[in-house]
């Protein structure tokens, strides 16, 4: 199984390893041609969403994966890559995917300051670490979004088809339960 990390900015390599330790092949998208390759599921992760959507515009890069988002590549998405996947900004006209229908706070939580740590139900995964920093949340979903957990009232982690959404960071705490349940999906959807 080979998944893509996109590497442009944020944190891509704790993803890789994760995925690693779960017998996965890491491939990082940094270019256009990077995207010849073959893989099975893609991670964005988190960082900066606003450089991540423009550095995937100025490498030519955004159109080819948002249509295989759109065809149902697994795509697990943390963080800055949530905001990716969101066909809704609060307070911002422009988007990228648009792949999920639900809208968005970005940094919901306030500064750097406003980080923090939790351990909270997830649907199907029971009890999991979360660290959220400079997090954003899910105001609102769709139908067909199915809300897999929700801290303080606010939803924090979603499934739309192949698509995994989540606010916090599992990529940084040891639970390794998040990224074998998308290796799980990569695994539903090439059967």
């Amino acid at each position: 199984m080979k998944i893509a990390v996109l590497a442009l900015q944020g944190a891509f390599i704790e993803h890789e390893k994760k995925l690693e330790q779960l017998g996965a092949t890491c491939i990082e998208l940094r270019q256009k041609s990077d995207l010849v390759q073959d893989f099975d599921g893609l991670v964005l992760p988190g960082g900066e969403s606003t450089v991540q959507g423009k550095l995937l515009k100025e490498l030519d890069m955004f159109d080819d994966l948002q249509k295989r988002i759109q065809d149902g590549l697994p795509t697990l998405a943390t963080c800055a890559g949530l905001i990716l996947l969101a066909d809704r900004i609060v307070n911002q006209d422009q988007t990228y995917f648009s792949t999920i229908p639900m809208t968005v706070k970005r940094n919901a939580y306030g500064r750097q300051l406003g980080s923090f740590h939790t351990i909270e139900e997830m649907k199907g995964l029971g009890k999991v670490p979360m660290t959220f920093i400079r997090a954003p949340y899910i105001e609102s979903v769709q139908e067909g979004v199915d809300i897999l957990s929700k801290v303080n009232d606010h939803i924090i982690a979603v499934q739309y088809k192949n698509q995994l959404a989540l606010a916090f960071h599992p990529e940084l705490d040891e639970n390794n339960s998040i990224h074998q349940y998308f290796i799980n999906m990569i695994k539903k959807s090439t059967r």
